[in-house]
């Protein structure tokens, strides 16, 4: 069983001229077949998601008319901008819908679904939609479009503009990506207005941005990022933000954007592992976007210095957005044009830069959450998420059902580069059921083929065990496939242990059963609309590798040693306040400095 969504890494798609040329060259066979007398070039199968789509196909054209002047696309053009503004442009208020501010306004919107009244939620993102379609169209359109059916256009713009800013709430849905892009769409139609009106739009779209998105941003992991859907992060809408943010910072130059989208990037690169595989979010924990991220990921891969465009995207999307059937779509059409002008090329090589949350070398990689806990550990291609144990997650020793892993006082974290080999030693207070505090030290050292985790702690009374990861998934070409086990070797006894009751909130990796289906099914709120993060957090029990302590530690300590990848016989020692000796290297934690960080000395083997 495969995921359906993380496929290949997005910088693996060409993005020479050449390439893009043919993506829009079959975008426009596709496109001559589809077109109906009336104009429309909706997807036959189209009902939700539509009320830009006929417009962004247009927009594709009109890129293609640009860079082939091919005879045959003038006319298609001119039928299919008619037929938007003809037969997609709503002026009387959709029946139900919640987030108007100004009743009857007469102002211009898409909408989401086209039936009066079917799930007009919608409405508002397929607005900022719609209205980047048009603003791309405004630019592409010299030579192109009369002068008729321009001003009609533009004025258009200007009403979706005001519909989007004046008659509603703005970013009704809290989502960090249809707000920036909302921001964008009046940041572009400043461009093609007078210049008495085109300062005040131009100023509004960046107080907006400041004033309702900057203002709001949610902390994690140390960074600020645009909130999503009620969270700070998600691995679909994330980096379509980064798009926006991309997009914004060409079209003004303001320096906000580039360091907003700074922070998002170094952000994605932390807590992406070294394959691209990632989950989690308030809205879909394992779905990837994929041309829609293309332009972020590459244009601040490129300012990060990271490659960033390991992200496995949905390939299926990889160019632009596509009904089941395999045929083109106009959804989210504006990216494929931004990426196409955008001559960005891709950063390929990894940060080497030391970062906080997260440990990475060759094709290892830890991300760790706010707390220092792994979210995620990959080696050998293989991906560990954390487990639980009586609705506690993570990776950490365990006594008596109690996970010894939520920090209780500052977590502090040292860095070390040695000889081929990168550490991370982790120190965190953890305060259990006894009241008893004890201090954690979890030291993560890899080669970059495998990782060694070991962790000390003040010997218990009883016996405990490592709580040492979650199998889950592992690369197999340019898919993801679902696995219930991984490569480990421990000091200690090793057992892969499954949870013995049945239900929604225990999971055994050995049903076909993706993370995001089990975390949707114990969210509050139905598909689509829940957090499903919020829903993991309520699993009681998982699969889970549970490592004894090993044997020769130092009489005041618990050690815990475990190995993620290949290997031989796995057999450290031990020495001393605590020195490791493993068959790949030595690492001796010592005192701590002035800074209250514990000293770590690392030597190859």
């Amino acid at each position: 069983m495969h995921l359906p969504r993380q496929l290949g890494p997005l910088h693996d798609l060409p993005s020479t001229p050449e390439a893009y040329d043919a993506v829009l060259a079959d975008v426009v066979e596709q496109a001559l077949a589809r077109l109906t007398p009336e104009g429309n070039l909706e997807h036959p199968d189209a009902d939700d998601d539509i009320g830009d789509t006929s417009l962004g196909i247009t927009s594709l054209l009109a890129l293609a008319w640009q860079r082939s002047k091919d005879p045959r696309l003038p006319e298609a053009v001119h039928r299919s901008l008619a037929f938007h503004l003809r037969e997609r442009v709503y002026t009387e208020d959709n029946p139900g819908y919640p987030n108007l501010t100004v009743r009857d306004s007469g102002l211009p919107y898409a909408r989401y679904v086209l039936e009066a009244g079917a799930h007009p939620i919608g409405d508002w993102p397929s607005t900022v939609w719609a209205l980047l379609q048009a603003v791309d169209i405004l630019d592409l359109s010299d030579a192109l479009v009369d002068d008729g059916q321009r001003a009609e256009l533009l004025e258009l713009a200007r009403g979706y503009w005001r519909w989007l800013t004046e008659a509603t709430f703005f970013n009704p849905q809290e989502a960090g990506n249809q707000a920036i892009g909302c921001v964008v769409g009046g940041l572009m139609l400043a461009r093609h207005v007078p210049p008495a009106e085109a300062e005040p739009l131009r100023e509004r779209a960046l107080a907006l941005y400041a004033e309702k998105i900057r203002a709001h941003r949610v902390l994690d992991r140390g960074a600020l990022l645009p909130p999503e859907h009620g969270g700070a992060y998600d691995n679909n809408y994330g980096p379509i933000s980064l798009s926006f943010l991309a997009q914004a910072h060409r079209i003004s130059g303001a320096e906000m954007f580039a360091e907003d989208g700074d922070a998002l990037a170094r952000y994605i690169d932390a807590r992406l592992t070294n394959g691209g595989f990632d989950n989690g979010g308030p809205r879909y924990s394992e779905q990837h976007s994929a041309f829609e991220s293309v332009l972020g990921l590459r244009y601040f891969g490129a300012r990060i210095g990271s490659d960033l465009g390991r992200y496995r995207g949905d390939t299926n999307w990889g160019r632009h957005a596509v009904k089941p059937d395999g045929g083109v779509d106009g959804h989210f059409a504006w990216m494929l044009v931004w990426q196409i002008q955008d001559t960005t090329p891709w950063h390929r090589t990894p940060s080497t830069a030391p970062a906080r949350h997260r440990l990475r070398a060759g094709s290892v990689s830890v991300a760790f959450d706010r707390h220092m806990t792994p979210a995620l550990v990959e080696a050998a291609g293989t991906y560990h998420l954390p487990a639980a144990v009586n609705r506690q997650h993570g990776f950490g020793p365990v006594l008596d059902g109690f996970l010894y892993c939520r920090p209780m006082g500052e977590i502090r974290v040292r860095d070390v580069h040695a000889d081929g080999l990168t550490a991370k030693l982790v120190s965190k207070p953890v305060v259990g059921p006894d009241h008893v505090l004890r201090h954690v030290r979890s030291l993560y050292v890899t080669d970059g083929t495998s990782l060694w985790l070991t962790v000390a702690v003040e010997r218990f009374a009883g016996t405990p065990y490592l709580l040492a990861g979650l199998p889950y998934a592992a690369d197999d070409g340019d898919r993801v496939r679902r696995v219930a086990e991984g490569p480990v070797a421990s000091a200690g006894a090793l057992r892969l242990t499954h949870p013995a009751p049945q239900g929604p909130d225990h999971f055994d990796a050995r049903a076909e059963l993706t993370q995001e289906q089990a975390a949707f099914a114990l969210a509050a709120d139905p598909r689509g609309y829940g957090n499903p993060d919020e829903g993991w957090r309520h699993l009681v029990s998982s699969t889970a590798y549970e490592a004894e302590p090993a044997p020769g530690a130092p009489e005041h300590l618990q050690v815990f040693a475990v190995r993620y990848g290949p290997g031989g016989d796995f057999t450290p020692s031990f020495e001393g306040d605590l020195t490791v000796h493993t068959e790949r290297f030595t690492a001796a934690i010592g005192a701590e400095d002035a800074h209250g960080v514990p000293e770590l000395a690392l030597t190859a083997c």
